[in-house]
C-alpha cells in the first residue's frame, strides 16, 4: 500500500493538507493507469466517458448535454467527439428543427468497442478496499464537494 508522505518525500503541516495532496496524487495515479488501460483500444478515458454516456442515454444527445454529464469537463469535448466520429464510434445527426443543434449517437462499432472494453475493464485499482471502505470513501469525497 502507498504512503503519501513517502511517495512525495514530504511532511505536511496538518492532515487536511496531507489529504488534499493525497487526493491530487491519487487522481493523477488513477489517470495514468486509465491512460495505459485504454491505449490498446485506441481511445482515451475521456472518449470512453463519452461512449458510456451515449450508451446509457439510449437516445441521441445534444453536445451540450454530453459535456454536462462528463466526469472531466474539459473544454475540448468537441475535439474528443471529432476523433470518435473519425473512428466511426459515434455519429452526428443534425436537428431538423434547429440548425444550431447537433445530436450525437453511438454507432454499432462504438457499442461493440464498449462491450470489448467491459470484458477487460474492472475496478482492480480499488482491490485494496472492502465494499464498506469503498462506500465510506465515496461518501467522504461527496462530502468534500
Amino acid at each position: 500500500m502507498g504512503n503519501i508522505s513517502k511517495d512525495v518525500n514530504s511532511k505536511f503541516e496538518n492532515n487536511k493538507v496531507k489529504a488534499l495532496i493525497n487526493i491530487l496524487f491519487t487522481a493523477n495515479w488513477i489517470t495514468s493507469h486509465q491512460n495505459a488501460f485504454f491505449k490498446p483500444f485506441g481511445i482515451s478515458p475521456q472518449q470512453y466517458n463519452i461512449l458510456r454516456i451515449l450508451h446509457g442515454a439510449k437516445t441521441p444527445l445534444k453536445v451540450q448535454t454530453i459535456k454536462a454529464r462528463m466526469i472531466d469537463r474539459a473544454p475540448n469535448a468537441t475535439r474528443l467527439m471529432d476523433k470518435l466520429c473519425a473512428k466511426n464510434l459515434i455519429e452526428r445527426m443534425p436537428c431538423s428543427s434547429d440548425r444550431r443543434v447537433v445530436h450525437i449517437q453511438i454507432t454499432k462499432a462504438g457499442l461493440a468497442l464498449l462491450e470489448k472494453i467491459s470484458i477487460d475493464f474492472n475496478v482492480d485499482l480499488l482491490d485494496n478496499l472492502t465494499e464498506k471502505e469503498a462506500e465510506q470513501l465515496s461518501d467522504l469525497l461527496d462530502k468534500i464537494r
